[in-house]
């Protein structure tokens, strides 16, 4: 018996297998992933040794497999580490363990932190403390002497300018006072060298001690880039075409190294282990336990595709092999027609439909703006005037003509475009309509998610009206008063929002057929006409 391998008691002929893996980055996880998650969750809820540490949130993955004697089971893996370590007998090992104290890592870690120790030893050292303490004193003493030799320089001025006035002065005199005045102007000169070559003298103490400092700082960071490339030639991951490479390999190119954290989620554990142990990967899902991070948004129990900026590089080498389902989000459209609710010669509102992208993306080049083009050959200069996520349906605006798209800009500038949105969410809204302010940032380690950030974000403010409760379902309506990507996603699902996913939502709350968010009406001023214009188009929801 393979050590980590959980045999799972299915009924084969009663329960269909998947034709094809599991898409990890848009998917609904499959019934025996369910089942398999469900023993995760029930285990993990037994550890009470470990429930202030899940409590606080984590990720957990599991992976359904076939043995080499066709027997059905499962893998269950966690991300970064748990109880501080990353080993633990229900779950499979790490790609790399960075938590061995004999390893590369914590060998080179230790060298870092003997540098950083002595880092701190001569920022707090004595010898450092005396040479700010001296030059404190020695400015404090060059700023004394120059005041009080300034405050004689005026004294004496104004006697001279006083017997001047008085007159009767011989040229002997005069030109006694002129020299006096020459050497106080001189003497005060001395006094600033006097000083400045002093402070110079410490200054330089102080520059040799930075000096020294910045170089053991540059030395750090080299050895720290340098570990770090190191470390990620160790950690080697498998395709099921037996193809082994470094995470440095998999992200060369892309023409950058591979970002902190690559490696260590539940996926790629997941997939090694099932390689290395000849086992046949039938499908997967990953789901967050606990309480959602600060400025994410992670419900307990729920199921989340595999992040992008760290996994999606390390997935698509090591899924090779495999006969994995397709993108849904990476796949064109029917040929369906476009739906045109409002058409003239200067605009056209289109209702686009949900899956579509409004523009062309990296991987797919249908789009709602090809279509369009294809359609509208009279349109000519910049078309698009706003965008729609790609799994929201409703209207989208396009103008025709350049100085009709520079208008209709302007006033979305000024937030005088009008939008409503309708939702169902997942969940009862307690209060019947109000207002969210939620500042927005792009989350940069799982794009395109987005993150609630107070310091860093961008203003993004949302008013709502609950329509409709329908036992645990909430139809809602929603006007966006900034246009922050995903503001309302984020907004409705969101602990300090209204805590209710919008249904469907893959990103914030459960995957399902499609995301229930439709924009249903855009209110503007025309911009030949100078009239209000205001277009609806209901969802299908």
């Amino acid at each position: 018996m393979i050590e980590k391998f959980h045999p799972l008691d299915v009924d084969t002929a009663a329960m269909e297998l998947p034709r094809r893996f599991t898409c990890p980055f848009c998917y609904e996880p499959h019934p025996l992933a369910l089942m398999a998650a469900k023993h995760v969750q029930q285990y993990v809820a037994s550890r009470d040794d470990w429930a202030d540490e899940l409590s606080a949130g984590k990720m957990l993955g599991v992976l359904v497999v076939r043995s080499e004697d066709s027997q059905l089971g499962y893998l269950a893996a966690f991300s970064g580490n748990l109880a501080g370590s990353v080993r633990h007998d229900f779950f499979v090992p790490p790609v790399y363990d960075l938590l061995d104290p004999q390893g590369e890592f914590k060998q080179g870690e230790a060298q870092i932190t003997a540098i950083n120790h002595e880092l701190e030893r001569m920022e707090q050292s004595p010898e450092l403390a005396d040479i700010r303490r001296r030059e404190s004193l020695a400015r404090q003493e060059q700023a004394d002497e120059i005041g009080d030799f300034k405050a004689l320089m005026a004294r004496h001025k104004l006697e001279r300018d006083e017997r001047r006035q008085r007159g009767n002065l011989t040229p002997e005199d005069q030109e006694a006072l002129l020299n006096q005045s020459r050497y106080e102007k001189a003497e005060l000169k001395r006094i600033r060298q006097r000083h400045e070559a002093r402070i110079s003298e410490i200054v330089e103490e102080m520059d040799v001690f930075c000096r020294n400092m910045a170089a053991m700082r540059a030395r750090r960071k080299a050895m720290s880039e340098a570990l770090q490339e190191r470390i990620f030639r160790l950690f080697v991951v498998s395709n099921a075409r037996g193809e082994r490479r470094d995470l440095v390999e998999v992200f060369k190119p892309l023409g950058t190294l591979p970002p902190a954290g690559a490696g260590e989620c539940c996926a790629p554990r997941l997939l090694n282990y099932a390689y290395a142990n000849h086992l046949l990967p039938v499908c997967m899902a990953e789901f967050w336990w606990g309480a959602s991070p600060v400025g994410e948004v992670r419900h307990h129990g729920h199921f989340y595709p595999a992040c992008r900026s760290k996994c999606k590089p390390i997935l698509d080498f090591m899924l090779q092999g495999l006969d994995v389902e397709d993108n849904p989000l990476e796949q064109p459209m029917g040929d369906a027609g476009l739906d045109i609710i409002y058409d003239d010669r200067w605009l056209t509102v289109v209702n686009k439909p949900s899956g579509m992208l409004t523009v062309p993306g990296k991987a797919l080049e249908d789009s709602l703006l090809t279509r369009y083009q294809a359609a509208h050959p009279e349109a000519t200069g910049p078309i698009v005037v706003h965008r729609l996520d790609q799994e929201t349906s409703g209207l989208v605006l396009f103008a025709k003509d350049k100085a009709s798209h520079k208008a209709l800009q302007q006033q979305f500038e000024n937030h005088t475009i009008s939008k409503r949105y309708i939702a169902l969410l997942d969940g009862v809204v307690q209060q019947d309509e109000g207002v969210i302010d939620l500042p927005i940032r792009p989350d940069v380690d799982d794009r395109p998610r987005q993150r609630v950030d107070h310091e860093h974000g961008k203003p993004a403010v949302t008013r709502y009206r609950v329509l409709e409760r329908r036992g645990p379902v909430t139809r809602i309506e929603l006007e966006p008063l900034t246009g922050r990507t995903h503001q309302l996603r984020v907004h409705a699902s969101h602990p300090l929002g209204l805590n209710c996913p919008i249904v469907g939502d893959r990103l914030y709350g459960t995957a399902s057929s499609r995301l229930m968010l439709h924009a249903q009406s855009i209110t503007f001023t025309h911009p030949a006409t100078g009239r209000e214009l205001s277009v609806e188009a209901p969802p299908e929801f």
